[in-house]
């Protein structure tokens, strides 16, 4: 059914369901599975909602980022190669989380995208946003949303 399956991970409860789904789905499919992260800038502005750091120590938090989410990443590779999945893992620096997942999922050639939903409702949704419901309204590959 699927060859390629991209599933999208924040390491946070929700996306460790959604990541043993997306394993389970690849090992009964025979499928690829390439794990994502997307780690964002650190907020370099009292605009961007942040205390101002010098650029050494933004440069240490974003690495500390980066350190984190490789772990993550790791983890889940070896869970998935545990399961006979071929796993690839991308770490993706941006801030737009939405888009760099979907066209992450085009340039590697995925045919489904694996998301988790918060399930986020009224004024924290309005407020925190939802990259899953941007996924899901711009993506034109098959958004698997789980909660």
């Amino acid at each position: 059914m699927f060859q390629r399956i991209l599933v999208a991970t924040d390491g946070s409860p929700f996306s460790q369901k959604a990541v043993a789904s997306a394993i389970y789905l690849a090992s009964q499919n025979g499928a690829e599975l390439l794990v994502i992260t997307v780690v964002p800038r650190y907020p370099t502005s009292y605009l961007d909602g942040a205390t101002v750091y010098a650029p050494e120590d933004t440069s240490q938090i974003e690495a500390a980022w980066a350190k984190t989410a490789q772990a993550t990443l790791d983890s889940i590779a070896a869970e998935a190669e545990a399961a006979g999945v071929k796993t690839k893992t991308l770490t993706v620096n941006s801030d737009l989380v939405a888009e760099s997942i979907i066209a992450t999922a085009k340039e590697h050639g995925s045919e489904l995208i694996v998301m988790a939903s918060h399930g986020r409702k009224g004024l924290r949704r309005l407020l925190l946003g939802s990259e899953t419901q941007h996924v899901l309204t711009h993506s034109e590959l098959p958004v698997l949303v789980l909660r």
